[in-house]
């Protein structure tokens, strides 16, 4: 019934945005929502955001304790929105609340008294209304807990660690990641999230590759899909990934990597687990080597939006560096009408120091973005008119 329910919704969104011929005037509102030096954090980071199927909205993050380093003490706080992003509760802690797992690496990144808690990612399961959270401790364990009141509470975290081991065929993996971002459902009720291995030395993040794991049960389990983005001359070090459901019940990943080409990789798979086609750069999605934000709009079949800081290293007579690190500045929203094969709309959000982002969409249309600005957090707001303005 509950998925019968979010169908009538986002037809009838879908309906409203092309029937009444009246397009909402254009807007984007912004605001800050985590800072640093606040509450005990040096700095958040590792943005991620998802909408509920009640329309509430969670953002979430790293809290950085002492520093910005990947790692160190390093928790999950969540802010709650009940009003379209208009308003926020107070951020709290909602990962890892049971024994702390101490095992910091690297003494000089602090010592084993530290507790990372990393790559946190929210996937929305709108046949059941729960929301599942996945999340890494110290890059070599993985969790997951679930919320069944819109984020209030969670349960006690379940190790999902095994779900990886799989990948030990590809790549003898000494760290693991989650997202991060957000995690998807198919049209078949398979819950995906994409994550990445690192196969170096211990607490290295390099050399790494991409793939997804999945549940078919709603989250009580969790396995290993295929290796989707391999480690190639071509393809270095690909990780961070972003993940969308395209209009043919396929699904997209769009993966950070570290290659001379400074561009996204695309790659698709019919269930977003197995048989992904041959990973391509995409070159309207350029890479600074930062992660991205990726949503499917219900407005229209095939209508995808990108979130990324948008530059290129450009020497000195004006050419591309190959390889060459663009900055991470310009957050930029892209917009796509044909399931990402073309990517004509670009529009600029935050033009200064800008890192990562994620995206959802909220209950009347509007888009939602969460990303790393200076020093803080940011969420914006803005619709479809805006962005086309």
């Amino acid at each position: 019934m509950r998925l019968l329910q979010v169908f009538i919704t986002s037809a009838w969104i879908t309906g409203i945005l092309a029937t009444t011929g009246q397009a909402s005037p254009p807007f984007l509102d912004t605001a800050d929502l985590f800072l640093a030096k606040s509450n005990g954090i040096a700095l958040h980071r590792i943005p991620g955001i998802v909408v509920t199927p009640k329309g509430t909205v969670l953002a979430y993050c790293e809290a950085r304790k002492n520093s910005g380093s990947d790692w160190g003490e390093i928790a999950v706080h969540m802010r709650r929105s009940t009003d379209g992003g208009k308003t926020w509760d107070k951020a709290r802690p909602i990962a890892h609340m049971g024994d702390r797992v101490e095992g910091n690496p690297t003494k000089a990144r602090g010592g084993e008294r530290e507790q990372t808690v990393n790559n946190p990612v929210a996937i929305v399961d709108r046949q059941t209304g729960a929301i599942e959270f996945l999340y890494c401790i110290n890059y070599a364990r993985c969790f997951s807990m679930r919320s069944t009141d819109d984020g209030e509470t969670w349960s006690k975290p379940t190790e999902i660690t095994s779900a990886f081991e799989p990948f030990r065929t590809h790549y003898p993996w000494n760290v693991i990641a989650t997202g991060p971002g957000h995690g998807i459902q198919t049209s078949t009720g398979r819950l995906v999230v994409p994550v990445w291995i690192a196969y170096g030395k211990k607490g290295s993040h390099h050399p790494s590759a991409a793939g997804t794991i999945y549940s078919d049960d709603h989250g009580k389990t969790w396995k290993a899909g295929d290796i989707a983005v391999p480690n190639t001359p071509a393809f270095g070090d690909p990780n961070e990934t972003t993940i969308a459901p395209l209009s043919n019940g396929s699904v997209v990943l769009i993966t950070r990597n570290e290659s001379k080409a400074n561009r996204k990789i695309i790659t698709i798979s019919p269930d977003g687990a197995h048989n992904w086609n041959k990973p391509e750069f995409h070159n309207q999605l350029w890479e600074p080597i930062c992660m991205a934000g990726l949503i499917a709009h219900p407005s229209k079949p095939g209508t995808l939006l990108f979130s990324s800081a948008r530059t290129l290293a450009i020497d000195a007579s004006g050419k591309e560096v190959p390889g060459g690190r663009g900055k991470r500045q310009n957050l930029s929203i892209q917009l796509s009408r044909d399931d990402g094969k073309t990517w004509p709309v670009n529009k600029t959000v935050e033009p200064g120091a800008s890192a990562y982002s994620d995206l959802a969409v909220l209950p009347d249309g509007s888009v939602i973005c969460l990303y790393e600005a200076k020093d803080k957090i940011k969420v914006a707001r803005f619709n479809l008119e805006w962005l086309t303005d």
